[in-house]
């Protein structure tokens, strides 16, 4: 008569088999929501373009929206005079409200990068949807907590905007300090963008100066030709600011025709892909960004 005993062992493998089995497909679920989740960060090096904001310890993979909201966010802090850990809450909470995209829909009446309520006061729908209005009302809101700059990003975002979940804006705290640091000139050359799709042939220096002026004050927009028809020089008064302004200028290279950026002994040139920013040997004057 055959020994039936080893038929539970076979029974616990084969049980042990399913486990595993069930492990490494929740396994892969995670993973699968976990890339989901970051998918407003690694999708520009998977389709051929977007920005990366070099950090400290990690850096940051940006689509090219995001890159130019979080350009237009340091902007606008320089023109109200708003300190780096202004712009750090800002990003945490943009991150966490659109992930830093300009939606034209949200929660209720919810819209723009920090999902601002019309109906609570915020503005006007449309103008909650230009990222230069958004952000000046997000600021304002801002300065009237005290204390901003010194309590947890965390707490700072959530007496802005009394979410739900105040939390949730946590997970970008890191995230946000790093890109503040490359979006408000602390750290040079730090930003640069890389793009497959066609822009104009020259730059349209008449939106360039449009939109420097909204986003960082009349100073910044001085633009001067020089011999070359096509190619601009612009003073700045301090390296940080040189940076931003010149941040701002390559996210929102391929909307106004820019191929070339200068500043600071480096260069920046659409045409060369992912490479970044590299030394200029023949570099514009000191405080000058030069763009053609």
């Amino acid at each position: 008569m055959p020994n039936s005993r080893p038929r539970p062992r076979r029974q616990r493998a084969r049980r042990r088999a399913v486990i595993g089995t069930s492990l490494i497909a929740v396994l892969a679920v995670g993973t699968y929501l976990v890339v989901r989740s970051l998918a407003p960060v690694i999708v520009p090096v998977l389709t051929g373009s977007g920005c990366q904001a070099a950090a400290a310890h990690q850096s940051v993979l940006l689509d090219t929206q995001q890159a130019s909201i979080a350009a237009t966010i340091a902007g606008v802090a320089h023109q109200q005079s708003m300190p780096r850990a202004a712009v750090t809450i800002a990003y945490a909470t943009a991150m966490q409200e659109s992930k830093l995209h300009d939606l034209a829909y949200g929660d209720m009446d919810s819209v723009g990068v920090f999902q601002q309520r019309p109906s609570q006061g915020w503005g006007p729908r449309a103008k909650l949807q230009n990222p230069v209005y958004a952000t000046t009302k997000f600021f304002s809101a801002l300065k009237a907590v005290h204390g901003y700059q010194t309590m947890p990003v965390y707490q700072a975002a959530q007496a802005v905007q009394h979410s739900a979940d105040g939390s949730a804006y946590i997970q970008y705290e890191r995230m946000a300090t790093e890109m503040a640091g490359a979006f408000t000139g602390q750290r040079g050359h730090a930003v640069y963008c890389w793009s497959t799709a066609a822009s104009p042939r020259y730059p349209d220096a008449a939106a360039i100066t449009t939109g420097l002026t909204s986003t960082f004050g009349q100073p910044t927009a001085d633009l001067a030709r020089t011999a070359r028809r096509h190619t601009m020089l612009m003073p700045v008064g301090h390296p940080k600011l040189g940076w931003a302004v010149a941040s701002w200028l390559v996210t929102h290279a391929t909307a106004y025709g820019v191929h070339q950026v200068r500043f600071g002994g480096y260069q920046w040139r659409a045409a060369a892909g992912s490479k970044g920013w590299v030394r200029d040997a023949g570099e514009p004057p000191a405080g000058t960004i030069q763009l053609s």
